[in-house]
């Protein structure tokens, strides 16, 4: 399904340029078991919460093809089809990849192809900080999701054209009303960061899954490949795809704000010290 949010430069007729990006998520939002116990780092819930936007150069639907045609693959390996995860995304309607839920055989199917692929990914990761949580976010999922996609979208608004955005689906944090407050957060933030003049794209969420769009699978093996580094401080993967991730912040890493430390590129790696230590205060 497709949400239009508010054109708020020029109508989206006269705009010429259309550009796609593909965002995925990883991590979960979850903070609380029952009676409001926080369980951070327990089995199953994560430290953070990350979010990334991807742009890919070369034809889309080329690279849908050869999606596609791995995908195939594995369905058809004898050796990577008989695996529980695989086997039932298959009965579900078809596999297709999941970072998280890949085993390491699969997982090296995509590594593989994504190393040759243009395209350059931009992640924010988010400590899953209680105090944060209950006072940015009013203890309310969508907002901290909504704050997320806001800081991937602020610097993307100064070119004139139309900004097609392909989200991943996540349940309720995915809807019209979730999507157009990041869009106004963002839209804030750009105004603040370089005035009027950084807001000129028209912007149009369409949200998708990644059996119904297999590109989405690169958004999600990239955030994933950060994820690692943050939770486990496995730095292999991310090693493995640096040169196609340009940017990584560490978004409430307050410690490295000056001289903006939090911010890792490819001469500036994340490594091993990333990792995310026992449940914040």
């Amino acid at each position: 399904m497709a949400h239009s949010q508010t054109d708020h430069a020029e109508s989206s007729a006269s705009i010429k340029e259309v550009a796609h990006r593909f965002l995925d998520e990883t991590g979960d939002t979850t903070f609380y078991g029952s009676g409001k116990k926080l369980i951070l780092g327990a089995h199953g819930v994560s430290l953070s919460f990350g979010m990334g936007i991807v742009r890919i150069d070369r034809p889309l639907a080329d690279v849908r093809q050869e999606l596609a045609a791995l995908q195939r693959e594995v369905e058809q390996d004898p050796l990577l089809n008989v695996l529980p995860s695989v086997e039932r995304r298959i009965r579900s309607g078809g596999f297709f990849f999941h970072a998280c839920k890949d085993s390491p055989d699969v997982r090296s199917v995509l590594m593989h192809y994504l190393r040759e692929l243009p395209c350059e990914a931009e992640i924010v990761m988010g400590r899953k900080i209680p105090a944060i949580f209950e006072r940015r976010h009013h203890g309310k999922d969508e907002e901290f999701y909504a704050d997320m996609l806001s800081h991937l979208l602020k610097r993307r608004m100064k070119r004139e054209r139309k900004l097609v955005l392909n989200v991943a689906e996540r349940g309720s944090s995915t809807r019209e009303h979730v999507l157009a407050e990041a869009l106004w957060l963002a839209l804030e933030r750009a105004h603040d960061w370089g005035g009027l003049d950084a807001i000129k794209s028209h912007v149009v969420f369409n949200v998708q899954t990644p059996r119904t769009e297999p590109l989405l699978t690169v958004s999600d093996y990239l955030c994933w490949s950060v994820q690692r580094v943050f939770e486990q401080g496995e730095t292999r993967y991310y090693d493995y795809l640096v040169d196609k991730i340009r940017l990584v912040v560490d978004l409430y890493d307050h410690s490295r704000y000056d001289g903006h430390r939090n911010y890792y590129t490819k001469k500036n790696r994340l490594t091993a010290a990333n990792k995310l230590g026992p449940p914040f205060a």
